[in-house]
């Protein structure tokens, strides 16, 4: 089988103030203006929080036309409505035909979250919103000599998670031992990059050296082509912890602005519409309802009022990629 190497390098910036203000900073790891050549994945970012006790991490806000997959690296955070993530887990989040996300979420201490932004399928751009709560220890691990691999979408070996999927996605934890050695097959016609948290890797036939905080974006493949190459990392003298995300492309343009994404800017408007004349169900609906796969947090819910659309919180950019009006 092939060997599929690195074809792009980048350096993530150092932390800078995110929006929830004192005590957050984030790091842009996937720029949303590079989706032609990003698709299926629109944004990333790596949050790393530290509030003071009991307060709050940003307010109810709007979401439409694509997925958030929100994965937890350390800490804890409580939401009303979507349960307690702990270390390990991820909350995966279709907001669809839109929905408003309470985030009422309150961090138990340091935290670092990552927070995916995963574009849909031309045909499920619209599909009913829904979320499910993925607990670590619920996770099929791959174990072979010096790895752990924890399968969160997709499979790795003889390891399959049952995660919902609209785009065919592969996410991994993967954690190696210093020399250890990890090999994972992927379809051709899958994107994908590694975002190294710890230590460092050295992936292909060519060893391309990534270290804590670097993406390393997959080579470009035949995209027609229905084969499937092999991906090989090897943990550095320290060892690794590397973030394997892996999506089928979609190849349909997309329109962002701010919370929404679309395919044409008549979409974005339709979205911010619904959203004014408050016609958006709320995740706490979907709880309510049992659309919601996961535990709903303890304690009695407040119906807060979303925020106006000049204070919810956006991305560091916006960007438009191929608008087709």
């Amino acid at each position: 089988m092939s060997d599929r190497g690195i074809g792009r390098v980048v350096t993530t910036a150092p932390p800078s103030p995110g929006f929830i203000g004192e005590g957050h900073t984030a790091v842009s790891v996937v720029d949303p203006k590079e989706f032609s050549h990003n698709d299926p994945f629109i944004v990333l970012m790596d949050d790393r929080i530290d509030l003071e006790p009991g307060r709050e991490a940003g307010g109810a806000h709007p979401h439409g036309g694509f997925e958030t997959v929100t994965f937890v690296v350390e800490g804890e955070l409580r939401d009303r409505d979507e349960g307690t993530l702990k270390t390990g887990d991820v909350l995966w989040m279709t907001a669809g035909s839109g929905v408003i996300h309470n985030e009422n979420v309150v961090p138990l201490g340091k935290s670092r979250i990552l927070q995916l932004w995963l574009t849909l399928p031309h045909d499920e751009r619209w599909a009913a919103p829904r979320f499910e709560h993925i607990a670590r220890e619920a996770m099929p691990v791959r174990r072979e000599l010096g790895v752990e691999a924890r399968v969160y979408s997709g499979s790795s070996g003889s390891a399959h998670a049952t995660t919902h999927n609209y785009v065919p996605v592969t996410l991994i934890d993967i954690r190696l031992q210093p020399g250890a050695r990890f090999e994972h097959e992927l379809p051709d016609s899958y994107n994908g990059f590694f975002y190294v948290l710890e230590g460092a890797i050295s992936v292909g036939a060519e060893r391309t050296r990534l270290t804590a905080g670097q993406v390393g974006w997959l080579a470009e493949t035949e995209r027609d082509v229905s084969g499937t190459t092999s991906v090989r990392v090897t943990g550095g003298d320290d060892g690794a912890r590397v973030i394997l995300y892996a999506g089928k492309r979609q190849g349909v343009p997309i329109v962002m602005h701010g919370p929404f994404v679309g395919e044409s800017r008549e979409d974005i408007r339709r979205l911010s519409d619904l959203y004014r004349r408050g016609e958006m169900p709320r995740i706490s609906a979907l709880v309510d309802e049992g659309s919601g796969k996961g535990a709903a947090g303890g304690g009695t819910r407040r119906n807060d009022p979303p925020l106006p659309a000049s204070r919810v919180p956006l991305p560091a950019t916006e960007a438009t990629s191929g608008n087709r009006n």
